[in-house]
């Protein structure tokens, strides 16, 4: 039995025959160009400071009792909560909290960049609105200067100091004639290439920040505290839920002496000295 789907190798000549082509280089096409310059200079400094001082006495008896019935039938719940309670609480101390803060702090080196700006000012020697001196040696003018005060306050069409006619408004200086306004281009200028105006990226963005900040932020703290908290509970609960002929009874009975005496002082003393250049 043979297998007419049976693949048959390629001989060398049909393999050298084979021929394959080169596929076109990929365009490479960036919508965004962007260019960020960031040089940042941070003087950050924030010291704190914290003082705390506490004297407590805390109490909380809690005392509680539930009864319930929940469908029941001739049930009985009772709830008994008796609570006595004797609560002695002295304080004799003093709370005292002092925080001195003495902070110097020197931001004031503001440069970010000490280069050179790769060229020095000119310097300079003319005043403005001065009209050079246009004078040879030994005092005669030059040729062909004429004095700006005297063109601007000479008259349309009267004679200038060297004997020629101040031009008319829209004249083409030495021409005498008026320019042409409906003239059309010259046929034989070839006309700019638009062909990439759409071309390279749709949006350029270019992002040049030179920033520098001076954040300083001392931070001084002082608590003090007396305290005596007390807080004794007593509960008591009976239900009866959807029963017949059932009795609950709640009993709650508190007894509660509480003395509480605090002597002593809360101070509670802040002091900062900061000394901060910018």
């Amino acid at each position: 039995m043979t297998d007419d789907n049976q693949l048959t190798p390629l001989s060398d000549e049909e393999l050298a025959a084979q021929e394959g082509t080169a596929l076109p280089d990929k365009e490479v096409v960036s919508i965004l160009d962007l260019n960020a310059d960031l040089d940042l200079a941070i003087d950050a400094a924030a010291p704190i400071d914290l003082a705390v001082a506490a004297n407590a006495n805390v109490a909380a008896p809690i005392d509680a009792a539930v009864g319930a019935n929940v469908l029941s039938v001739g049930s009985e719940a009772q709830a008994l909560a008796d609570q006595g309670v004797l609560i002695d609480q002295g304080i004799d101390a003093d709370a005292t909290a002092t925080a001195d803060q003495d902070s110097v702090l020197d931001q004031s080196n503001d440069v970010v960049d000490a280069g050179s700006t790769g060229a020095e000012p000119l310097a300079a020697t003319q005043d403005a609105g001065v009209v050079p001196d246009t004078s040879l040696p030994g005092g005669s003018e030059s040729v062909g200067a004429t004095p700006a005060d005297a063109v601007s306050d000479t008259p349309e069409g009267a004679p200038l100091p060297d004997g020629t006619a101040t031009p008319a408004a829209g004249a083409v200086p030495g021409s005498g004639e008026l320019p042409d306004p409906g003239g059309l281009p010259d046929p034989g200028v070839e006309a700019p290439d638009t062909s990439e105006l759409l071309s390279g990226n749709l949006l350029n963005v270019n992002v040049d920040l030179d920033a520098d900040a001076d954040i300083a932020a001392p931070i001084n703290g002082a608590v003090a505290a007396n305290a005596n908290v007390a807080a004794p509970i007593d509960a008591a609960v009976a239900a009866n839920v959807g029963s017949v002929d059932s009795q609950a009874a709640a009993l709650a009975q508190q007894d509660a002496i509480i003395n509480q005496d605090i002597t002593g002082a809360a101070e509670a003393t802040s002091g900062q000295d900061s000394d901060i250049g910018q």
